[in-house]
């Protein structure tokens, strides 16, 4: 992912909406998301370069979804794929804070990452930037490739779009959800981050939706999970900009 938006205990209805933006190569091989067979019980899609992902969610309500902090001078050629991450917890079945104690020693061997984990119920952040996890509290957040709620351009503007939403319908459609991830709005430049990789590539990556010839969005993802426990994900999938595929998936978690 390269953007994360939610809110979190904002709404009785809705304890927790998630909406979120995958940026990729165009010509990185991926998998829609699916139900895994290994791990069992797992709903994601999957890089098939390196076979990790960037969201998933087990059925028992227990997901993760992964940011890249974004600093080119201090990245490892050899690192392994942190797109491992996301399975590796989700099939330990492990708690956050286990999952994260038993991780920590070996976090820094990846390149700069964002962790969001835990369930409706409990939610954390962790990055191996600090080696440090935090419980997130209830609000509205965004996290793109620095740290979370880092008031980058597209994640203030989405924060607020979602926060809108949020306030004037008691029950967010999908369609409102994937239009905020689909705005294209560029910023001005003096309002842009300088995270080493030059003005025309800021440029490029920061309207919420991003469209170039080689690179942009692939996929968005919006999450429901409403007071019954009731979780609804809806994924469509993109190519250079134009919509692919639709998959909605929709599972109760165990009482």
């Amino acid at each position: 992912m390269c953007l994360i938006l939610f809110g979190y205990k904002m709404s009785k209805d809705f304890p927790l909406v998630l909406v979120a933006n995958r940026d990729e190569f165009y010509q990185r091989p991926t998998a829609a998301m699916h139900f895994w067979e290994d791990p069992p019980n797992i709903l994601a899609g999957k890089d098939l370069d390196q076979s990790g992902t960037w969201f998933g969610i087990g059925r028992n309500g227990t997901f993760a979804a992964l940011t890249n902090y974004r600093n080119p001078a201090a990245l490892k050629p050899n690192a392994p794929s942190r797109g491992e991450i996301i399975p590796d917890f989700l099939g330990s079945e492990q708690s956050p804070e286990r999952f994260i104690r038993d991780f920590t020693p070996k976090a820094n061997a990846y390149n700069g990452f964002n962790l969001i984990l835990g369930s409706p119920d409990r939610l954390f952040w962790f990055t191996n930037l600090t080696g440090k996890m935090e419980e997130i509290p209830p609000g509205i957040h965004g996290i793109s490739n620095r740290f979370l709620n880092t008031p980058w351009p597209k994640v203030e503007s989405g924060k607020k779009a979602l926060e809108k939403i949020l306030q004037d319908s008691a029950a967010p459609a999908p369609d409102q959800l994937f239009s905020l991830l689909k705005d294209r709005t560029l910023p001005p430049d003096d309002s842009l981050p300088d995270t080493g990789i030059g003005l025309e590539w800021e440029r490029v990556l920061s309207p919420l939706f991003i469209e170039s010839p080689d690179y942009g969005t692939r996929s968005s993802l919006a999450m429901l999970v409403d007071q019954k426990n009731n979780i609804n994900i809806t994924e469509r999938t993109y190519s250079a900009g134009n919509r692919l595929e639709q998959r909605d998936r929709r599972f109760l978690i165990p009482g």
